[in-house]
């Protein structure tokens, strides 16, 4: 492995702790009782809303996760598809909102820490804060292990909670539903949007995950609905156990409301395990946040968008200990701030994130990028995506002034960043130069983002090049624009070959013509493989064409698009054979006549034989 790899350790039952640990601790044992204040019971809604929301985030980023695993999550796809300088904004503004995130859920630790230990709320948070930086750099598979053991107990104290309190709620609670009116309702979901923050953490660590494609999606997947659901349930149960003793005003409000549900029917003992509830659920918060937002800073390094010393490995756990360590600081740093403007920070930067995930998945799939090639797709293309943006906006503007205000603030760093430092260190292809290349018809990019693309399916489906792969690589893929007989065919061929075989075109010319003469080579109507013997030992050659309008090699066989010729000594009979069968396997997906005509160029043409589906030899 690289040094610059870091471990694949992570499965899907650590994806589905560490997104669901990130989600389950302010959400439920802080924001009720300010949802309260500002929507009454209606914050039921509120959640539900934000979680509707959310879900077309969550898709747009399953999408973009399958497609590209690699850290740094959203910086990574909106880099891709938007630019530097608006990846650079979303990297830094992730950070600091997942780092913001992290930071509530420490004091909110602390907090109910403090119930406990008579400690100041800032020292506790400190020390919490230094544990979760040595269980980081120690090792992801370390972090995940202690975030898998949290959240199954903390998930089972929920649980019983949600039971034990159904018996004794008060339908009376629950009137007036709105008191607020419907706008509160709205208003409400984007305070509690936070709540579903964690769902972003899981895209930053897909580089750090075993079989991606399938762990990565399916893990967000079971962790928003599993959640959501605690969310309603809880929720519901506390408004109709509690009422307005969650607060009627911003200074009464309650900041535990779940342990104060819990005195009601379930007694001291019940207040004990509940408070034990909140502290896991804000040290699987804290922990997850660490683990993800210190990827953010390990990204923007790679690509030079700031100083390399933040992409640093440690030699022994492959852990971004720099980056770690950085966060940490900025987790410290935060707990100066007001706790309302601390949420709403988050929150504003939250949305912001998945508005940028809605914009790549259509960006992306628009520019018609080749190889960008997700294993999970975003349902109801492109109304997800739209729905989200619109309704995430509207959210944005329901925050308030002070909110966007910070958020445009950190905004503003990460411009100032791109533009001072990463501006002059990095230039790079991105899918939205290619849906420009493609709206006004001229070519003027070079491939480099397909190039890093195939890079990158290459390491996400395990991909080890073999001799067909290396064969594909250094011999020559012609793109003919015009139609073609069979005996301009044979001749092209003759031209292409026969330096490098040391035989004359006229035998290559004859050869080809006797071997059709025997039995056409067309396999299908869209594809021919010609192949022939030739004298020698250890020679194999292959030649790549395809013709847009079409080659006719016979009556039968008057619109072939793809040829594979093939030329070898006998010695290499087996290899011959192996090749035969990877191009049967390659032209068997449904789509390949589809990315055949599509390819650009004789580059994307290549691509579209290297990571084709077969067994490798």
């Amino acid at each position: 492995m690289s040094n610059k790899s870091l471990k694949k350790e992570l499965g899907l039952l650590d994806v589905f702790s560490i997104a669901s640990g990130a989600m389950i601790s302010s959400g439920l044992f802080i924001l009720p009782g300010l949802a309260y204040v500002q929507a009454g019971p209606g914050m039921i809604l509120a959640y539900l809303l934000a979680g509707l929301l959310a879900a077309t985030g969550m898709l747009s980023q399953s999408e973009l996760i399958s497609a590209m695993p690699k850290a740094g999550g959203t910086y990574f796809f909106v880099t891709r598809s938007m630019g530097p300088a608006v990846g650079t904004i979303d990297g830094m503004i992730t950070w600091f909102s997942v780092s913001l995130k992290s930071a509530f859920a420490l004091i909110g630790m602390a907090a109910f820490t403090r119930l406990i230990i008579d400690i100041d709320i800032h020292v506790i948070a400190i020390v919490f804060c230094a544990v979760f930086l040595i269980i980081n750099i120690i090792g992801a598979k370390e972090a995940g292990r202690f975030q898998i053991v949290i959240v199954f107990l903390l998930i089972g104290l929920l649980i019983f909670y949600v039971i034990d309190g159904l018996i004794y709620i008060d339908v009376q609670n629950f009137t007036p539903f709105a008191p607020n009116g419907a706008g509160s309702i709205f208003s409400t979901a984007g305070l509690v949007f936070v709540s579903y923050g964690g769902l972003l953490k899981i895209a930053s660590i897909s580089e750090e995950t075993k079989n991606p494609t399938r762990n990565l999606p399916l893990g967000m997947l079971l962790a928003f609905f599993v959640v959501g659901i605690l969310y309603a349930l809880v929720v519901f149960v506390t408004t109709g156990v509690l009422g307005d003793k969650l607060g009627t005003t911003i200074e009464n409000a309650s900041i535990t409301p779940i342990t104060d549900g819990a005195a009601v029917f379930m007694g001291e003992w019940g207040v004990i395990a509940l408070t034990i509830a909140a502290i896991l659920a804000f040290v699987s918060t804290a922990n997850a946040g660490v683990l993800a937002a210190s990827r953010y800073p390990l990204a923007l390094s790679r690509d030079k968008l700031i100083p390399s010393f933040f992409g640093k490995l440690s030699r022994r756990s492959k852990t971004p200990y720099v980056s770690i360590l950085f966060t940490g600081l900025f987790i410290t740093l935060s707990f100066m701030l007001k706790l309302d403007v601390l949420i709403k920070a988050a929150s504003t930067v939250i949305i912001f994130t998945f508005i940028f995930s809605c914009l790549a998945v259509i960006i992306l799939r628009e520019s018609r990028v080749q190889n960008y090639q997700p294993k999970f797709k975003s349902p109801l293309y492109p109304w997800v995506q739209i729905v989200g943006i619109i309704g995430f906006l509207l959210l944005v503007f329901e925050m308030g002034l002070e909110a966007i205000l910070t958020s445009l603030g950190l905004g503003f760093i990460g411009f100032l960043t791109y533009w001072f430092y990463g501006k002059k260190k990095t230039e790079s292809e991105y899918a939205l130069l290619h849906l420009i290349e493609r709206i006004t018809n001229k070519q003027f990019l070079t491939g480099g983002l397909e190039s890093e693309l195939k890079d990158i399916i290459r390491e996400r489906d395990d991909i080890v090049k073999d001799r067909f792969d290396h064969l594909v690589e250094k011999r020559n893929v012609l793109d003919i624009k015009h139609k073609v007989s069979k005996e301009e065919l044979f001749e092209l061929i003759a031209k292409n070959v026969s330096e490098k075989l040391n035989i004359t075109n006229n035998s290559i010319y004859e050869l080809l013509t006797a071997r059709e003469a025997e039995s056409s080579t067309a396999l299908t109507p869209f594809l021919a493989i010609p192949h022939i013997i030739i004298e020698g030992e250890k020679i194999f050659e292959m030649l790549v064409i395809r013709s847009k309008k079409g080659i006719e090699l016979s009556d039968e066989h008057k619109d072939i698009k793809a040829i594979f010729v093939l030329l070898g000594t006998k010695d290499e009979r087996n290899f011959h054979l192996r090749v035969i069968s990877a191009i049967a396997q390659i032209v068997r997906d449904p789509d390949f006549e589809k990315k055949w005509i599509a390819a650009k160029n004789p580059e994307n043409l290549r691509d579209v034989i290297l990571l084709g589906k077969r067994v490798r030899m």
